[in-house]
C-alpha cells in the first residue's frame, strides 16, 4: 500500500511547496499537509488502483463529488461513520496538491 507525500514503495516522500521559503508557516504548513497526506492511500488491486481514503474503499474522488454536490462533511461523516474529520479535510489536501501542481520529491 503507497501512502501519498508518505511512501511509494519504500523510498519516503515529503511535499515540495512550490515558491515557499523556509520560514516557520511554511514549515508548519508542510508538516500539516504531510500529515493529511499520509491518510491517502493508492493500492493497485483496490478501487482501481485510485487514491482512497486509508485503505477504505472510498475513494478520494467520491468525497470531492459529494462536497461538490453540496454535502456538508458532517453529512459525510454521518453516512460513512468509519470516515473521521481530519479524512475530509486529507481529501481536500490532496486535491489542493494535484491542481497546485505542487511536487512530490525523494526525501
Amino acid at each position: 500500500m503507497a501512502r501519498f507525500g508518505a511512501r511509494f514503495g519504500h523510498v519516503p516522500y515529503v511535499v515540495k511547496i512550490p515558491g515557499e521559503g523556509d520560514g516557520e508557516a511554511a514549515l508548519m504548513y508542510a508538516f500539516v499537509m504531510y500529515e493529511l497526506l499520509q491518510r491517502i492511500t493508492i493500492e493497485r488491486d483496490k478501487m482501481g488502483g485510485k487514491p482512497c481514503i486509508r485503505g477504505l474503499r472510498v475513494r478520494v474522488q467520491d468525497v470531492l463529488e459529494m462536497l461538490a454536490g453540496g454535502a456538508t462533511a458532517d453529512q459525510i461523516l454521518a453516512d460513512f461513520p468509519y470516515l473521521e474529520p481530519e479524512d475530509i479535510r486529507a481529501v481536500l489536501a490532496y486535491a489542493a496538491v494535484q491542481v497546485a501542481g505542487t511536487t512530490v520529491i525523494a526525501a
